[in-house]
């Protein structure tokens, strides 16, 4: 039987957009204060929660 692993990695994600459609932005962070965001001047809700 194959050992499972018990690491893990947290990650704090969310996404927005102002209007829908609209002008709207994603990020990530995890705690030891890595992070990435981005931006898109013409999207959704969805497609911004889903980057």
């Amino acid at each position: 039987m194959a050992k499972r692993s018990t690491n893990r990695t947290v990650v704090y994600t969310d996404g927005a957009c102002s209007g829908n459609p609209g002008p709207g932005g994603w990020g990530w962070v995890v705690p030891d204060g890595r992070f990435a965001s981005g931006f898109d001047p013409e999207s959704t809700n969805q497609r911004m929660e889903l980057q």
